[in-house]
């Protein structure tokens, strides 16, 4: 498995950004696993954005990102294998390097997505919120 991260940059404060997580190596279709976003801001440890469980049907949000942050519903029409994370309203606390992650198991994110363990993880992407 293999995960791919694009789409960070530079953008000023209430702007948006879409952060691709390109994903291949799965047996099925990515639409059924879970995919999870982190950060991981300087001089902080990294931190849960969100979480999607395919399989599940739930999305899940940290508190710092809801309302702002969106993970698209992925189905089996995602010819691309793609998983974005839209973000919108950026503040400059939202500055940080994004990390894309997924497992094979379980199919759920589960209250404790933030802190479970996760085996495939992309490259990181920066993402840099001007005031």
């Amino acid at each position: 498995v293999h995960v791919v991260e694009s789409g960070g940059g530079l953008v000023q404060r209430g702007g948006s950004l879409r952060r691709s997580c390109a994903a291949s190596g799965f047996r099925l279709g990515i639409e059924i696993y879970v995919f999870c976003g982190f950060r991981q801001a300087p001089r902080k440890e990294r931190a849960g954005v969100g979480c999607i469980g395919g399989a599940e049907g739930r999305t899940y949000y940290a508190d710092s990102v809801k309302g702002r942050f969106t993970i698209p519903s992925m189905d089996a029409t995602n010819a691309n294998n793609t998983v974005y994370l839209q973000m919108n309203s950026l503040n400059a606390e939202d500055t940080a390097v994004y990390y894309c992650a997924t497992d094979l198991l379980p199919l759920q994110c589960g209250p404790r997505w933030p802190t479970r363990h996760y085996d495939y993880w992309g490259q990181g992407i920066q993402v840099t919120v001007s005031s």
